[in-house]
Order: structure tokens, then C-alpha cells, then sequence
């Protein structure tokens, strides 16, 4: 999973360049130019209900994350750390806001699995599934690869994936990136800042 998140931020840093890891506007997170553009196919929503990055992201900002439940490190600390950036927020803010979850292994993380697992993380965040060349296609766009790994000795099997989470404004670009190690208050100063600039 590291293999992938260094292929992928080496790649983003060649799109936008930054001096310290904050970009020219202030942020923790990098800002990118051109943007992402953001794939209008839509995945399944934990009710079964088609959902599409553009057409039903209404919010000022959308976070974006490609992880699975049965991630044994990387995504918890992400989803922890996303989580725990929303209660820094004022209520204001917060309604400006989603947090969207996609899974990259859809063949365990079925809407019911999802929906108890986003329970605990956040009730608001919303759960994505589908088929996996469609979460593969719609993941692309964003920088994120995703394959599926070699069956574990326990009977399992590894997901590699892209660790990065993209800012999705208004106008349905991916207009910022944050890494895998973003704390919760950087998370949430980046936030406000985006916020504030509508």
C-alpha cells in the first residue's frame, strides 16, 4: 500500500509544485492546477442508491477517501483523523461539508458492512460501493490506483490502494489533495480556509 501512495504523491508533486509541503494559499494540503477533473459514473450508496461524485456532491466541499474496512492501518488513521477534523468545525461550517468513503473492496465491503462500519466513524460520511472496474475507473481521474493484492495466509487477500483525499468543490473538480498523515486540526483549518473563500 506504501508502494502506491509514493507512486501517486510523486506523481501528484509533478502536477503542482509546493516549497514545504503547504501550498501558495496557506494550506496543509496541496492545491492543484489544473484541477482533477471528477468522473460523473455513478457507485452504490449503503441504501442502494445510485450515487455520483458530481451529480450528488451539493455540498461547498466534498472529502474524498478510496480505503476499505478491512484496512489494518492506514485507513482507520485517515478515517479517524477526517472524523475528528468535522468536530472541530462549527456548525456552520460542517453543513458546508461531506465526507465520502469509497470502498476499494467491494467484494467484502457491501453496502450493510459499510453502513455499520461508517456508524461508528461518523453517521454523516457517506458509503460507496459497486463493482471494482467501476470504482477503479471513477478512482483514476483522482490519482488513486487501486488493485487487488495476493490472497493472505489467513484467507484474506491485501487491497492496495492510493492514500491520498481530494478537496471536490462546487463546480465538481478536484481542485486539492491531502495526504495520509494529515492531522484532524489541519484537516480543519484547510476546511475552513476553502470555505471561506466562496
Amino acid at each position: 500500500m506504501r508502494r502506491a501512495a509514493v507512486a501517486v504523491a510523486a506523481l501528484l508533486l509533478t502536477l503542482t509544485a509546493c516549497d514545504d509541503g503547504a501550498s501558495a494559499g496557506g494550506l496543509h494540503g496541496t492545491e492543484l492546477d489544473p484541477p482533477f477533473e471528477v468522473s460523473s459514473t455513478p457507485l452504490t450508496d449503503v441504501e442502494g442508491q445510485p450515487f455520483s461524485l458530481t451529480a450528488d456532491t451539493d455540498k461547498d466541499l466534498t472529502l474524498v477517501f478510496f480505503g476499505y474496512t478491512h484496512c489494518p492501518d492506514i485507513c482507520q488513521v485517515v478515517m479517524s483523523n477526517l472524523a475528528s477534523a468535522m468536530t472541530r468545525l462549527d456548525d456552520r461550517d460542517r453543513e458546508r461539508v461531506d465526507v465520502v468513503y469509497v470502498t476499494t473492496d467491494p467484494a467484502r465491503d457491501t453496502e450493510e458492512v459499510l453502513d455499520k462500519y461508517l456508524s461508528h466513524v461518523d453517521p454523516a460520511f457517506i458509503g460507496l460501493t459497486g463493482d471494482l472496474d467501476t470504482i477503479v475507473a471513477v478512482a483514476k481521474p483522482l490519482g488513486v490506483g487501486i488493485t487487488q493484492g495476493d490472497k493472505l495466509p489467513s484467507g484474506g487477500y491485501d487491497v492496495t490502494h492510493g492514500t491520498t483525499i481530494t478537496g471536490i468543490d462546487a463546480d465538481d473538480e478536484g481542485t486539492v489533495y491531502w495526504s495520509e498523515d494529515t492531522s484532524s486540526a489541519d484537516f480543519a483549518a484547510d476546511i475552513h480556509r476553502l470555505l471561506d473563500k466562496d
